[in-house]
């Protein structure tokens, strides 16, 4: 900005956006200052670097502004924990479900995970055969991200909510 354009020459751009041709570094600062603007280059990996004339003070408040506005429209996916055991009564097993899809019906994501503890290590079966009966049970509202995964004395698996597709 301004004094601190190293190039000689500049490819200089007016402030209503025209182009003013290649002008030298000194000229183009002259022209800006006489206007009360400042001299911002743009553009300085290109032969001879683009300045363009501008408040650079405004220019900024409305790069923030449009930055804000674009963290207002992002979703923000979280990725929430349901634990339970391989020997879960029917009625827990339940909640567990019901939470479950509270958290897939505000859009985040769920990680199921059946603890072994244990003797319950020498049935690993029963932890693969309770995630997998919850993703059907859960298949008309989510779909599961990656197959169960055995880590230590945990299995888990990834539910995602399902993608509406509003296409005709």
């Amino acid at each position: 900005m301004n004094y601190r354009i190293r190039a000689k020459e500049v490819r200089l751009i007016g402030e209503d956006g025209s182009q003013l041709g290649i002008v030298s570094k000194d000229r183009a600062l002259i022209k800006a200052r006489d206007l009360g603007l400042d001299l911002v280059e743009v553009a300085p990996q290109a032969q001879p670097p683009v300045c363009r004339i501008m408040d650079y003070g405004k220019f900024k408040y409305e790069q923030s502004k449009k930055a804000q506005e674009a963290r207002k429209k992002q979703t923000i996916i979280q990725v929430k924990e349901i634990k339970m055991r391989p020997r879960t009564d029917v009625h827990d097993l339940e909640v567990k479900k019901r939470r479950i899809r509270k958290f897939i019906a505000e859009g985040n994501k769920v990680k199921v995970t059946v603890r072994f503890r244990g003797r319950e290590n020498t049935h690993p079966e029963l932890g693969f055969t309770l995630l997998r009966k919850i993703a059907e049970e859960m298949s008309t509202i989510a779909v599961p991200e990656n197959v169960p995964v055995k880590q230590g004395p945990t299995i888990h698996t990834i539910l995602a909510p399902k993608r509406i597709d509003l296409r005709p």
